[in-house]
């Protein structure tokens, strides 16, 4: 057994025999492609979603130099026509790429040799084996040779296949002949068909474009865009969820709210692995996602503000969904034409969730949501900085009970890129109350239209646990007056929907005069 050639199956052991959730039927759709023109596939999905997990398990059942039926036993898989067909009969090369750069990081060595010392790495395992093909100058003419000398061909399983792409994307020329390899192992008619009987490739991003087309065009690739019926082996489904909550007694509507929020056709609800698992570890629902090494900085991206995004990452923040073309994206972290490139690039990270159908895309739980919040609080270097600190004033003056200040503050916000074109009736200065109070997402909860005494409340503020602030409730009018507002929240008893909390309640009433075009407030304490 070699670290690459063969590795064997002991990684996929240490795995099952911590707790485990079975993917193996995974298996059997890439089975399904062995030797067909589709043995080609390519799974791209955010870090932290069990793909080395999926390679090491992948690697265990192929690897011809091992015997990996009883890790199998009780599996999915097992029970599946094809195990027997596949289990052991093939010649594995596993390529971890982050290990390969991990190397030359440590040692201070230039990325643009990684691949010669990728194929020097492959060649010399072939020839602990068949030292006879030492004469064989070529790595693809040493694999066939391999391959005949075996009676083998090989599944090539390669973990983390982008992270050169990722690593050095200041650098095309590295990049350009990494895709060289790639091509020459399986978009090469000379020995594709001779040596390959499946590959199965897994990183974040899809295979990157050259021009308009993936740059090893053979691939059938599932991305997190579409999954296809790869979807349920993307992350945790709702069912593995609910079984891994009652075998641990933990809250599962918590784990929901936490962790879940990645939909697709085939699998409606799809939660990060990690995630919930360490929670379940931690016995605490809390942000993990900053605790790995999540991933190029969220703000790193937001930052570059193409055609406003800046303005849409605010609208994502306060629950909004956005149209997103994700077509022109060319599966890098450098090629960037517009801010819907950007944002593509925020969904293959997993920080954004993409809706399929509807083309939009929003923050998908409470874990990513916590990466923006925390965005928030450190906008300095960024048009975000300028509302945020407008958002605090508001705040503020809100619960000091200034009522000019806070009618001032609403029609700054008014006056500013979040505001809706057509500020026309009640809906539109709900949508500036949003972003008017936007710095509260840190401190409280916000539930629009939440039903309470005999009606509706506009917009309520709920502290959340530990925050010493008071609870806000608040009513807007459209032509009418402010102390029309705070009348109605009295006459329907809208604090009792507040009746378990035991602090102060801020009424707030808000009215816009279409014809003065003036915002006035009226502020009580009850």
């Amino acid at each position: 057994m070699g670290n690459y050639l063969n590795p064997g199956n002991s990684g996929f052991e240490e795995i099952i025999k911590s707790e485990y959730v079975d993917k193996t039927g995974l298996i059997s759709l890439i089975n399904k492609t062995i030797g067909t023109t589709d043995k080609l596939t390519c799974i791209s999905r955010p870090r932290r979603f069990g793909k080395s997990f999926a390679a090491k398990m992948l690697c265990a059942y192929y690897d011809c130099t091992c015997d990996s039926n009883s890790l199998f036993k009780n599996l999915e898989i097992y029970s599946d026509d094809s195990f027997d067909q596949h289990l052991n009969k093939y010649n594995v090369i596993y390529l971890d790429i982050t290990g390969f750069i991990s190397y030359f990081n440590q040692n201070r060595m230039d990325l643009s040799g990684i691949v010669s010392y990728i194929i020097e790495s492959i060649k010399k395992e072939l020839l602990d084996s068949f030292p006879s093909l030492e004469s064989v100058e070529e790595l693809t003419s040493c694999l066939i040779k391999y391959s005949e000398n075996t009676g083998k061909k090989f599944i090539f399983i390669i973990d983390e296949w982008d992270a050169i792409i990722r690593e050095a994307k200041d650098d095309e020329n590295t990049q350009i002949t990494y895709l060289n390899l790639l091509r020459s192992w399986f978009k090469n008619g000379n020995f594709t068909p001779k040596a390959v009987a499946a590959a199965y490739m897994t990183g974040i991003l899809p295979i990157k474009k050259d021009g308009t087309e993936s740059a090893i065009s053979d691939f059938q690739e599932y991305t997190i865009l579409n999954p296809g019926n790869y979807a349920k082996y993307t992350g945790f489904t709702e069912n593995e969820v609910v079984e891994l909550c009652n075998k641990h007694g933990n809250n599962f509507n918590s784990m929901k709210e936490w962790y879940d929020g990645y939909s697709f056709s085939k699998a409606e609800s799809i939660y990060n692995p990690y995630s919930v698992m360490t929670a379940l570890k931690m016995d605490s629902f809390e942000s993990y996602w900053q605790k790995t090494s999540a991933a190029e900085s969220l703000s790193t991206y937001i930052n570059l503000n193409y055609d406003g995004l800046q303005d849409d990452v605010l609208r994502l923040i306060t629950g909004e969904h956005l149209e997103v073309s994700v077509d022109s994206f060319e599966n890098d972290v450098e090629s960037f034409k517009s801010k819907d490139d950007v944002i593509t690039l925020m969904i293959h990270l997993g920080y954004l969730a993409y809706d399929n159908k509807k083309k939009t895309v929003r923050i998908p739980n409470k874990e990513v949501e916590t990466e923006f919040n925390n965005l928030l609080k450190n906008s300095e270097n960024t048009k975000l900085y300028e509302l945020i600190q407008k958002s605090d004033e508001l705040l503020k003056s809100t619960l000091s009970g200034d009522e000019n200040a806070v009618a001032s503050g609403i029609q700054a916000i008014r006056e500013s890129s979040y505001a809706p074109t057509f500020y026309n009736d009640e809906q539109a200065l709900r949508y500036v109350i949003k972003f008017a109070y936007v710095v509260c997402i840190d401190q409280y909860l916000k539930v629009e239209e939440m039903p309470s005494g005999r009606g509706i409340a506009d917009v309520v503020f709920i502290p959340k646990q530990k925050s010493p602030l008071p609870a806000m409730i608040v009513e807007l009018k459209w032509n009418k007056t402010e102390e029309a507002a705070i009348g109605q929240i009295k006459k329907k008893n809208y604090p009792s929907v507040l009746k378990d909390y035991s602090g102060e309640i801020v009424l707030v009433g808000i009215n816009y005069d279409e014809k003065s075009k003036i915002h006035t407030c009226k502020i009580e304490r009850v």
